[in-house]
């Protein structure tokens, strides 16, 4: 850039601040932004082409009568965004009050409103909180209850499985019991048996090893001079022997004779019970 530019912009750079100064006083961020950017556009233009100066401050002012509201009233800030919370703020005689809505977003709401929505929001939160509390009471409550009647079936699960192995295991001895007094009745009767055979065969032995005795004869009515000891005559003497031995008597009697009585002379002599067998 030249001298003469620098020079011919330094005019209107000039000019801007003052317009600047007039025009945007009073006005809203938004507008003094655009207008802001309009006048410093038209000073660059002039500059560039060689316009008059005067011009800026013409346009200034043509800006500020364009654009000028009817008076200097602020607009209203209820519902607009603010900070921080809690923060106070007159407007249109009202106070106003930096107020968390209901979506939690930080806006002005006039000092009763704000109020309201407040006591509004403590009471949703409480009510909110204790319907939480209910539930989570509710809910404890229930897995109490659900584990109380679990335990409640485990040890009665437990208490039937245990009465059921008492009773298995009472049946099972009272079984054995009878198994084995069964069988300590099967082995005594076995060995009664065994021994009814033995005295069996002990008894059929030893009538086996006895000879069999002969007959006595029928021994008559005792007569006269007849020994009652013996069954046939035997004389009463001082000695009898028998008949044909090596006795030497003084009597003697033909056998066999049958000892019933004591045998006296001697008759029996392999006492089998009878004498003078021959």
């Amino acid at each position: 850039m030249t001298a003469h530019s620098n020079r011919a912009w330094a005019g209107p750079a000039r000019h801007l601040n003052a317009a600047v100064s007039a025009g945007l006083t009073g006005r809203e961020p938004a507008q003094t932004a655009f207008i802001t950017v309009a006048m410093i556009a038209t000073a660059v233009l002039l500059a560039g082409c060689g316009g008059s100066t005067a011009s800026l401050s013409t346009a200034g002012g043509t800006a500020e009568t364009s654009t000028a509201t009817p008076s200097a009233t602020a607009l209203p800030i209820a519902n607009t965004a603010c900070a921080p919370v809690d923060g106070r703020r007159a407007s249109d005689g009202d106070t106003y009050v930096c107020t968390r809505d209901e979506t939690g977003t930080l806006v002005w709401l006039e000092e009763s409103a704000a109020r309201s929505l407040t006591t509004k929001l403590v009471a949703a939160a409480a009510s909110k909180a204790a319907a939480e509390k209910a539930a989570a009471d509710k809910a404890a409550a229930d897995k109490a209850d659900a584990e109380k009647a679990a335990a409640e079936r485990a040890a009665a699960e437990k208490a039937a499985a245990e009465r059921a192995a008492a009773e298995k295991a009472a049946a099972d001895k009272a079984a054995a019991e009878q198994a084995a007094s069964e069988q300590a009745a099967a082995e005594k009767a076995a060995a009664q048996a065994q021994a009814a055979r033995d005295a069996a065969a002990a008894q059929a032995a030893a009538a086996a090893a006895v000879p069999p005795q002969r007959a006595a004869p029928a021994a008559p009515a005792a007569a006269s001079g007849c020994d009652p000891n013996y069954s046939g005559c035997v004389p009463i003497a001082s000695d009898v022997d028998c008949a044909g031995g090596s006795g030497n008597g003084p009597a003697y009697v033909q056998g066999p004779v049958s000892v019933i009585g004591s045998d006296i002379y001697g008759l029996d002599r392999d006492g089998d019970g009878f004498g003078c067998e021959g």
